[in-house]
């Protein structure tokens, strides 16, 4: 991914958040007839000193085939993103040199894709990423709530995997790239605009 320099994200805890809160990925993989795509939900997990991404396809998806054969796979987890105006610049008002744009937080995540165990590997996943999405909820619900036949038999339509993250790169445009006053106009912007998801991460205009 191509990242000029002043967009490069390095903040860890605002790449995880991202991650966290946007787990619908687009997970590639280069395949025999080339790019294969698939959007699933991923689970960053850490162990040890490493970072892994948790996964799992449908079993009728011939994607989870490509993992059969070692190679490596990149997931894109796309934040926060939004049209900026060029209305919305101090610049526009004083000299008129100003065109429009996209902001927007994204994070690639390259690594080397293994099918898990089918079975034990697959619950734990689903575990994993069902805890995960239903802990902020009063009563969590668990996978252990529905009937184990049923459960056994839902696991057996599925294909799990684990991907060693071997590489990150992230990128954050969100405007640093202009005046403070610009900065302060865009803020104003996406707040009429009801875009809080963005203007969330956005840099104060006094940074």
């Amino acid at each position: 991914m191509y990242v000029p320099e002043n967009f490069r994200l390095t903040d860890d805890i605002l790449i995880r958040r991202v991650i966290a809160d946007y787990p619908l990925a687009v997970f590639t993989t280069c395949g025999e007839d080339g790019p294969r795509i698939t959007h699933l939900p991923l689970m960053l997990r850490e162990e040890g000193p490493d970072l892994v991404l948790y996964g799992h396809f449908a079993r009728a998806n011939p994607h989870w085939k490509d993992l059969l054969i070692p190679r490596r796979a990149v997931a894109v987890f796309q934040g926060p993103q939004g049209y900026i105006s060029p209305d919305w610049y101090a610049t526009k008002k004083e000299t008129g040199k100003a065109v429009p744009t996209w902001n927007y937080v994204v994070v690639h995540v390259r690594g080397m894709p293994v099918i898990l165990e089918h079975g034990a590997g697959d619950r734990d996943v689903v575990d994993v990423q069902t805890d995960a999405m239903e802990q902020p909820r009063d009563r969590p619900w668990r996978v252990a709530d529905a009937p184990e036949r049923y459960t056994e038999t839902m696991l057996r339509g599925i294909t799990a995997f684990r991907m060693v993250v071997d590489d990150l790169t992230a990128a954050a445009k969100l405007s640093q790239n202009k005046s403070t006053a610009d900065i302060s106009g865009v803020r104003k912007g996406l707040s009429d605009a009801g875009a809080d998801a963005l203007l969330d991460v956005m840099p104060q205009a006094d940074m």
